[in-house]
């Protein structure tokens, strides 16, 4: 954090865009503001294009003048029911909104809406930390207006609500989450008395829609130790209520001093590894998102496959099968995309013990040429995150699977470049197969398809016309379709 006086600010904020609506609140003679994130980020110092301007008076009025000032390169978006506009010029949006004072009814998060003062809607604000107010009028142009003292929270690194806490979360339950996710992304405590707060209110979480917690949730996801924002969310018990699953995780068993291992930190810590990973990668885009929730639902169906086997000890056969068999039941109840994004986040779980079995057995061409074909373009993907499940405290065993991985990976190279992706499915396809044993769709052309198919991934033959159709006949024989 930077400390910053009215005259940094001033010299920070001195910018086109500011200045302009400056001009145009002066010329309407109200007060206007920049506030919340957009001077939070000033003190972090932290890149920001959103800013939200607050204005004692109307939003809408100032906005309007705005955009008729610059003219024909700014859109401008009313939203009269929220009292509230957008201008969009450039690389930057403008968010406008009249100073205000709200009341809850206790079934529902939104408010009833009055005008106020810029100290009533410093109030309403969630967190001290984005009550900070910077004048953008000409005769105070920079001045800070901190009634919190939300400039030395943020030399804290604490995360605490303007007024009493419980009012604050009752009021509007998403207020909890957005609580947690602020704290992740910056890597802040959250007040005691704060988060006692949350663990009292954590029931009203069920008055929010799921669109805005899973919004909340995939923000958490995509901070740099998102660890730390589950950890809070199990403390305080929004956990258990947003993904029940995840807390099912958290059980350790003995029997007969044999114990397994903590599932759930287990979890966080692949998570976590995953995003480092990740990082260094270079990788972004949406899917970093995608293969991070894969992450947090790999072993999701542990707790139902769990068996206690004599010899053995603690087992979880399948879990990777029943995991995958879960995934749209939990994407659809948290209001998450029930697209090619789900069925991604459901290929990965239920492949992602297929790298470790081979890495842990010899490497062979042809056990690789199977995940290939059955991660496809994934494969990648499939293999970051299940390097990033080894978290073995045994490090002769980790550092074993390692290297091992590296050699999966090495022949996964060579396999591209040979463009084994091609050759993978047989030459002879199905259509073909039912004309020339003069049959319809049925399980004797699937097995032999199957069986062509094996033997190239298998490299017993060649993918060729004339070898593959001698192995097809004598298959057909053995199955009494052609007399011998």
């Amino acid at each position: 954090m930077r400390k910053l006086t009215d005259a940094d600010l001033a010299r920070l904020l001195d910018e086109d865009i500011f200045h302009l609506i400056a001009d145009e609140a002066d010329k309407l003679g109200l007060e206007c503001y920049v506030v919340g994130g957009y001077v939070r980020d000033l003190f972090l110092e932290r890149p920001s294009n959103d800013i939200d301007v607050v204005v004692v008076g109307s939003g809408i009025q100032v906005a309007s003048a705005l955009k008729s000032r610059l003219g024909k390169r700014a859109h401008l978006s009313v939203f009269r029911n929220f009292g509230t506009a957008q201008v969009k010029y450039r690389s930057l949006e403008v968010e406008f909104v009249g100073a205000r004072k709200e009341s809850y009814s206790h079934d529902s998060r939104k408010p009833h809406v009055e005008d106020g003062t810029l100290e009533d809607d410093q109030n309403r604000r969630d967190f001290t930390i984005n009550a900070l107010a910077v004048c953008l009028n000409k005769e105070r142009f920079g001045q800070l207006v901190d009634p919190f003292d939300g400039v030395y929270d943020i030399e804290d690194g604490i995360i605490r609500t303007p007024l009493d806490p419980d009012i604050t979360f009752s009021d509007d339950p998403l207020r909890m989450l957005r609580c947690i996710r602020f704290a992740t992304q910056l890597n802040f405590f959250i007040e005691d008395e704060t988060f006692e707060a949350l663990q009292r209110n954590a029931e009203r979480i069920k008055i929010v829609s799921g669109e805005r917690i899973a919004d909340e949730i995939n923000k958490i996801m995509l901070t740099k130790t998102p660890s730390k924002g589950f950890i809070d969310l199990y403390r305080c018990g929004l956990l258990q209520l947003i993904m029940p699953e995840l807390v099912a995780l958290d059980v350790v068993e003995t029997r007969n001093g044999r114990a397994h291992k903590n599932n759930f930190y287990h979890t966080l810590e692949v998570l976590d590894n995953l995003c480092k990973a990740q990082s260094g990668s270079g990788k972004s885009g949406e899917m970093v998102l995608w293969l991070r929730w894969a992450a947090l639902l790999h072993d999701i169906g542990k707790p139902r496959s769990k068996r206690w086997d004599n010899v053995i000890g603690w087992t979880f056969h399948n879990h990777n099968y029943v995991g995958a068999k879960m995934i749209p039941g939990i994407f659809r109840r948290m209001k998450l995309p029930m697209d090619n994004k789900m069925k991604y986040v459901q290929k990965l779980v239920d492949l992602h013990m297929r790298p470790i079995v081979i890495a842990d057995d010899e490497v062979t061409d042809s056990a690789v040429r199977r995940l290939m074909n059955d991660a496809g373009d994934d494969i990648d993907d499939l293999m970051m995150l299940c390097e990033a499940d080894i978290t073995s405290k045994n490090q002769v065993r980790k550092q074993r699977f390692l290297d091992n991985f590296r050699i999966v990976r090495a022949k996964i190279a060579d396999l591209k470049v040979r463009d084994y992706k091609r050759l993978l499915q047989p030459c002879i396809d199905g259509n073909e197969i039912m004309e020339l044993f003069h049959l319809g769709p049925c399980r004797e052309v699937g097995q032999l398809k199957q069986a062509l198919k094996d033997a190239v991934l298998d490299n017993k033959v060649e993918n060729e016309r004339e070898p593959l159709m001698k192995l097809l006949l004598e298959k057909a024989k053995s199955m009494g379709l052609v007399s011998k």
